[in-house]
């Protein structure tokens, strides 16, 4: 099925392929955008996105949360799936969350993503539709952020490793950051407790 990365957006908007053009070039990158024949540029419901060789690095799919909507299909096994995770108070944070979302934009990585640059264009692209839609982060193998772009969720691999920036629900209900060593046993430990670790640095 391919890795996942998606936006979990609170405004269902039209967003212009120009934006993203416009967004790259900022940053002096180019990249191809593709959508079919029954699409509008500024009204897609699927994008495939190229990078200088033309060869397609990730596709995304647009899934607005409706009854009876694939969107709303994912978001309903969405809440299913995170009962089982850690911290207890980001899956219940969640769980009333995903009652804002109205719609879904699905990232597919393929395999030419590992070439020179292209992982900024996913960046590019991704943050382009997130400050429009507002909304959460989550990634296959990760977990979810807040709004704020934190991790909040641990889904990840038991081998992982590396600084992530966290945050966790404190006792008065607001959001707390810091970042910690994922592949450090006790910060992940008090982290899925719900707990910034003693060795975590605050943001």
């Amino acid at each position: 099925m391919g890795y996942f990365i998606r936006v979990l957006g609170k405004q269902n908007l039209d967003i212009h392929i120009d934006k993203f053009i416009n967004a790259l070039a900022l940053k002096n990158l180019k990249a191809g955008f593709s959508i079919s024949a029954d699409d509008e540029a500024d009204n897609w419901t699927e994008m495939q996105v190229a990078d200088k060789n033309g060869n397609t690095i990730f596709q995304i799919e647009r899934n607005p949360v409706a009854d009876g909507s694939l969107g709303k299909e994912e978001l309903e096994e969405f809440k299913e799936f995170i009962q089982d995770y850690k911290p207890s108070s980001a899956v219940q944070w969640l769980t009333d969350y995903f009652e804002k979302v109205k719609v879904i934009y699905a990232f597919q990585l393929l395999n030419p993503i590992y070439g020179d640059n292209n992982f900024d264009i996913l960046d590019i692209v991704k943050e382009t539709i997130w400050e429009q839609t507002g909304g959460i982060l989550q990634a296959d193998h990760e977990g979810f952020t807040n709004e704020a772009g934190m991790h909040i969720l641990w889904q990840f691999e038991e081998d992982v490793t590396g600084e992530w920036n966290c945050a966790v629900i404190n006792g008065a209900g607001e959001w707390e950051a810091f970042r910690m060593e994922l592949g450090d046993s006790q910060q992940s430990e008090a982290f899925q407790k719900g707990e910034i670790p003693m060795a975590a640095v605050r943001i």
